[in-house]
């Protein structure tokens, strides 16, 4: 009762910006965030150490697509 945190929703530039995995080669590190559709740049939001963090982020930020990894 006391120590179920409600799920703060968040919005993101939808027309600008989509929802990417960044991955780590090297040792398979994740971080979510956007990545801007005419630059490229990746603005970082939460690290992903599990299937759980995922869903985090999707919840928070009202994702119901599947997302792109990038490398």
């Amino acid at each position: 009762m006391f120590f179920n945190k409600k799920i703060q929703k968040k919005t993101y530039d939808k027309e600008n910006q989509k929802p990417v995995i960044k991955a780590s080669i090297c040792n398979g590190e994740q971080v979510a965030g956007f990545m801007d559709i005419h630059t490229g740049a990746f603005e970082e939001v939460m690290l992903i150490r599990d299937s759980g963090d995922l869903v985090l982020f999707k919840d928070t930020y009202g994702i119901d697509e599947d997302i792109q990894k990038i490398y």
